[in-house]
């Protein structure tokens, strides 16, 4: 699968297939759209493209589109087509964020030469993004989201954008993915760094005092409610509450949470009084919500309350080439709690840890390293280790070979900001080889820009 480079917008077939055309023969990828409507769900901040669209449209209209892609992302270049008597508009259009204009008619290298200046543009604005997002996370005090990988990348850009704003965030990922870590960074990256963050684990409180855990309980509300109790909830007011394991939630609690997530209002229990709040939800599960809901075991309503907004958290069989770049940071955060000094790694112990799966992720591999530094105990997989009783099987030559070629084309087509051209060159490939092996590893060029 290739990059969208512009995604062209118009109601006149004839006039979509011949832009088409020109632009397919200037080295660009198209995707056509007869409305505005249909190419808007495909468009968000990390599009690496750009949009020309005619002003004239039925139902939305190109100034409409500038208007919602203005909300989705202001440096997303738009190119709007206008007639003749639609020159003052499309110059109102530029004042409010539009990139440029092109008045029709127009030359085939008119319209190649503006969409060329718009991509350059685009790239620029996202390279700046994640240097800066790296310059942050650089300089962040305390754990920091560690990874060179595709995916890792996307996930920080997307706590950077998402942060500071008031958005309720579900996290999904497998145990030890690092989902609480990534709440935590998107509260400390937000206004709300000063006031409190409440973790909760939602399968670790029996399920007769989790209402009371969460909501908190007026003196007398129950047997044994000596003294007033405030609740999670009302103590993390001005801040942010992390409901880890919320697929554990007992379903009574979950309609009270879904009450407190539409109105930010909750009644301890034992009172009628309400008690308005300001807080912000990150909740966590390891399962897939969706299913769950479907088989009566999660509410359907909460689920697509927490589903605004979704993060996934890939496991480190996803990303093996972070591996050893988190295990010497493990080393030396391990080094420095118990003050001995970080062990040497032996020869080939980088290719050992990618070989491996760690079905316990980020949480396995740093208490691994934890062992490594205390008893010099090189990490390797027992039986028993792959999660589900089975014992673990080590990766076949076929398998260490393939796992070596993905991270060498990862890693050129990351060099090389997702340009097949310089890919290629890093490479040695052929084009059409490399989009074979790419195609073979689910590799997408949009992810490395």
């Amino acid at each position: 699968m290739t990059a969208t480079d512009v995604y062209f917008i118009d109601d006149e077939l004839d006039l979509r297939l011949a832009n088409e055309q020109t632009l397919e023969l200037a080295g660009f990828s198209v995707a056509l759209f007869e409305k505005a409507e249909d190419a808007l769900p495909l468009l968000d901040a990390q599009v690496n493209g750009v949009v020309v669209s005619d002003i004239r449209l039925p139902g939305m209209n190109g100034l409409d589109l500038l208007r919602a892609l203005q909300q989705v992302d202001a440096g997303l270049p738009v190119i709007l087509i206008t007639g003749h008597g639609d020159i003052s508009m499309a110059v109102d259009a530029m004042q409010k964020g539009a990139y440029d204009f092109i008045e029709k008619p127009f030359s085939p290298e008119r319209l190649v030469d503006t969409v060329r200046r718009g991509l350059d543009k685009r790239r620029l604005t996202l390279e700046n993004r994640d240097l800066k997002i790296e310059l942050n996370d650089q300089a962040a005090l305390g754990p920091r989201l560690i990874g060179k990988t595709a995916a890792m990348k996307s996930l920080r850009r997307s706590i950077n954008q998402l942060a500071d704003t008031a958005a309720d965030i579900l996290l999904i990922g497998e145990t030890g993915t690092g989902k609480e870590l990534v709440a935590r960074s998107l509260h400390e990256q937000s206004s709300r760094r000063e006031r409190n963050f409440v973790a909760i684990n939602c399968g670790a409180i029996p399920e007769n005092l989790i209402e009371s855990e969460l909501f908190g309980h007026e003196k007398g509300a129950f047997t044994g409610a000596e003294n007033l109790r405030v609740g999670k909830f009302e103590y993390a007011d001005g801040g942010t509450v992390f409901l880890d394991e919320i697929e554990s939630m007992p379903l009574p609690a979950q309609v009270r949470l879904l009450r407190v997530l539409q109105e930010r209002r909750l009644e301890r229990l034992g009172s009628n009084e309400g008690i308005d709040l300001d807080i912000r939800i990150i909740a966590a599960s390891k399962v897939d919500l969706k299913a769950a809901a479907a088989r009566g075991e999660f509410r359907e309503d909460l689920f697509y309350r927490l589903n605004v907004v979704t993060l996934e958290l890939p496991p480190l069989r996803e990303r093996r080439e972070d591996i050893p770049l988190l295990f010497q940071h493990f080393l030396l955060v391990a080094a420095a709690r118990y003050g001995k000094e970080a062990p040497a790694m032996p020869a080939d112990f980088s290719r050992n840890l990618m070989s491996s799966n760690w079905p316990g992720n980020v949480r396995e591999l740093r208490n691994a390293a934890e062992r490594f530094v205390l008893l010099r105990d090189a990490p390797s997989l027992q039986p028993d280790e792959q999660g589900d009783g089975s014992p673990y099987v080590p990766m076949t030559l076929p398998e260490h070979v393939e796992a070596f070629e993905r991270a060498l084309v990862e890693q050129a087509l990351s060099e090389s900001g997702g340009v097949i051209k310089q890919t290629m060159e890093l490479l040695g490939l052929p084009r059409k080889t490399l989009y074979d092996k790419m195609q073979k590893y689910g590799l997408d060029k949009r992810r490395y820009k």
